[in-house]
């Protein structure tokens, strides 16, 4: 398979006539962004929090054993969560995933999916996880609570590799244990995130495709990102969807196949010999800007409407402050209504070294 067939064209902005969304329900009336773009998609974190230190994401350089986390008190509560999602339902939020740090780290996080799932709006709750808290017990308790889907992160197949990247010796198995327990307990979809850096996984690949191929889990192999500035992020480390969906298709050929829906983060493809579908998230080779229709929440409610910003808006302060409800509707309004972020379709060799919020405090 020849690399050109698996480049897509990057999405270009159209502001004037732009009907990209229109097929898509409950967004086309919705509120739109100085680029025409849809406010769809809300990802809270929960906690700054997490079990891992992950190389590309909290590398113990940063965060080792002195660092300083937040306090309950400085975390949005559930109730405050709750009071946000539904003040951006109204906007024309539908889908809500739960994040971190790690989400499973928070207690009582089924009492936040339920109140969430009650909301009239909101027909999506998914959730990103490392699945190692994730117990039979706990998985039915999330799914019975209203959560719909389930991300797992698992970037590799050998301990060696898999400890290399989670940096806190954590055995791949009590990952693929979390992914049967959530396949068991009845999600809608469990998928499977890995992230790819050239030098420390990439090899994982091919083992990775093969493992999950045929089974009810959707693989998803991400770009590594130039997310916040701890990762140290270098463009020769990343392992393009191109040269990804090559190497795959070699062992297993693989077609592309339309998405879902309007704004899709991976491009899909398919098993020629029906062994399921795979995805590629490919933020940095084939950027997809024009299409999205996300907003993130951290856990100290901070809104950010890229992944790759600076600063955020503090909508924690606000509530706190009793703002009324028709002052912060108008204040949400107006942030997305100014959004015209493009970092990916823009990036530059300068851009990559300011300042940008780090991963782990909004959750990917």
């Amino acid at each position: 398979m020849g690399s050109s067939s698996t480049r897509a064209v990057t999405s270009k902005m159209n502001i004037e006539n732009d009907n990209r969304f229109s097929d898509e329900p409950g967004v086309a009336d919705g509120l739109m962004d100085g680029l025409n773009r849809p406010i769809h998609d809300l990802r809270v974190s929960v906690t700054d929090r997490c079990n891992f230190r992950c190389v590309y994401c909290m590398p113990k350089e940063q965060f080792g054993k002195g660092y300083k986390f937040l306090s309950k008190g400085e975390l949005l509560s559930f109730e405050e969560i709750v009071r946000l999602v539904r003040a951006f339902s109204d906007l024309g939020v539908r889908k809500i995933r739960l994040t971190g740090g790690e989400p499973l780290v928070r207690s009582e996080l089924e009492k936040l999916v339920e109140q969430l799932a009650s909301i009239e709006k909101i027909n999506d709750i998914s959730l990103t996880t490392n699945a190692v808290l994730l117990t039979e017990k706990r998985a039915r308790s999330l799914r019975d609570a209203g959560l719909g889907r389930v991300n797992i992160s698992l970037d590799a197949l050998d301990d060696e590799t898999f400890m290399a990247v989670n940096d806190v010796g954590v055995p791949v198995q009590k990952v693929l244990d979390g992914i049967s327990i959530a396949a068991a307990a009845g999600f809608d979809s469990v998928k499977v995130n890995m992230v790819v850096k050239r030098g420390l996984n990439e090899h994982s690949i091919l083992p990775m495709a093969e493992y999950f191929h045929g089974t009810d889990q959707i693989l998803r192999f991400i770009e590594f990102m130039d997310v916040g500035n701890t990762n140290s992020w270098k463009n020769s480390e990343v392992v393009t969807a191109a040269e990804i969906a090559d190497m795959i298709g070699t062992r297993l050929p693989i077609e592309k196949i339309p998405p879902n829906y309007r704004g899709e983060v991976a491009n899909r493809w398919r098993y020629l010999d029906g062994g399921g579908e795979i995805g590629i998230i490919a933020s940095v080779s084939e950027p997809f800007c024009g299409d999205c229709s996300r907003a993130r929440l951290s856990a100290v409610g901070k809104l950010y409407t890229c992944l790759f910003a600076a600063d955020g808006h503090d909508l924690m302060g606000l509530l706190r402050s009793g703002v009324p409800e028709a002052d912060f509707s108008a204040k949400l309004t107006s942030i997305w209504r100014n959004r015209r972020d493009r970092y990916s379709e823009t990036r530059t060799t300068e851009s990559v070294l300011r300042p940008k919020v780090e991963m782990s405090f909004i959750g990917g």
